[in-house]
């Protein structure tokens, strides 16, 4: 499953532990997975050396992840990164993979031939006299590095950024796939814009197409604006025909089929529109009961009301609670049937 090096000793992790461990141990590489996993890990090289190249020499390695899924590069940088800049480096990574650059191993040669060579070294990694240099073209990109890699970049067939993100000050972080995880991420990409283009009707240009549907999408917002003014000048005329006066207060108190935002707005136009106002509506809704007060500031301030105080006493009426502010508040329960009641104990507040 694994494998660590202590006290220069290779040990192999195993996912349960041998009946017998005196016996001969056959230890066999995944193929497939150490194939992908090398694309990864020399790809993570291509493009430590391609963002030294795009956004300066000032980009240093600061972590790394590899394995057959997907590749996590940490680096320093002191900005996010333009879609630009992002696309210039996967442009440069995927132009070194196309030229098939050939491999060039040098093993345990000593650390100061290696710094002659250009080799970089990784952050904060410890080396012995002697390290294994990973080369792919002498003037692009030469590491010390003890991982699996391709034999030539060809290998890679792919490279694509995923994502690029900050982890802490002054550190990036790149995530990208390569090889057949990048194919079936274009080929996702290629189905979805063909799914958009049939509900597009295949449009010989799919921008415009997209553009035009957002301006009839535009319009038709506008269209329904305009109803819901419509709508709503007509509701506050005729609810303002429907007002009582009680004690010299204008009272209504109505079921409506309203959703909640037109509940609110048409409050709020009653209330401009008449004077000394108590509104109360009421509405169902998917078995829910819900209930709004609306108290005009004079009412407030001159009768002592509370549309707060009020709505948690009319709630109880359909098993349910609210709260809010003095001239407006909502309340909502799990009892419809209580509404009439509701609606009558708002009454008997003007009353007393």
């Amino acid at each position: 499953m694994d494998t660590l090096k202590e006290n220069e000793l290779f040990i192999h992790i195993t996912p349960s532990i041998f009946s017998n461990p005196n016996l001969p141990v056959d230890a066999r590489v995944d193929t497939v997975k150490r194939t992908n996993t090398a694309n990864n890990h020399s790809a993570t090289h291509l493009l430590h050396a391609a963002l030294r190249n795009i956004l300066g020499t000032h980009v240093e390695q600061k972590g790394s992840l590899v394995d057959d899924q997907h590749l996590r590069f940490d680096f320093t940088h002191f900005a996010r990164m333009t879609k630009e800049e992002i696309t210039k480096v996967e442009t440069l990574v995927n132009a070194k993979i196309r030229e098939n650059i050939i491999l060039k191993e040098e093993r345990a040669i000593p650390i100061e031939k290696a710094r002659e060579m250009g080799a970089m070294a990784l952050f904060g990694e410890k080396y012995g006299d002697l390290v294994r240099v990973i080369v792919f073209d002498p003037d692009y990109s030469v590491e010390l590095c003890g991982g699996t890699h391709v034999a030539a970049t060809g290998q890679i067939g792919m490279f694509k950024i995923i994502s690029e993100g900050a982890i802490a000050a002054g550190i990036r972080r790149i995530e990208a796939i390569t090889a057949e995880k990048a194919e079936k991420y274009w080929n996702a990409k290629e189905t979805l814009l063909d799914e958009v283009g049939e509900l597009l009707k295949n449009p010989k240009d799919l921008i415009k197409g997209v553009k035009n549907l957002q301006e009839e999408n535009q319009e038709l917002r506008r269209q329904v604006a305009e109803l819901g003014k419509l709508k709503l000048h007509q509701l506050k005329e005729e609810y303002i025909t429907q007002v009582q006066s009680i004690n010299g207060i204008n009272f209504l108190a109505v079921l409506v089929d309203l959703d909640a935002e037109t509940v609110k707005n048409l409050a709020h136009e009653l209330n401009r529109a008449i004077p000394n106002l108590f509104l109360v509506f009421a509405s169902e809704n998917g078995g829910k009961a819900s209930l709004t007060v609306m108290l005009a500031d004079n009412l407030v301030k001159e009768h002592d009301l509370h549309a707060g105080k009020i709505i948690r006493e009319l709630a109880k009426e359909i098993q349910g609670g609210g709260g809010g502010q003095p001239h407006i508040a909502t309340a909502g329960g799990k009892n419809p049937a209580g509404i009439p009641k509701a609606l009558e104990k708002a009454r008997e507040y003007l009353a007393e």
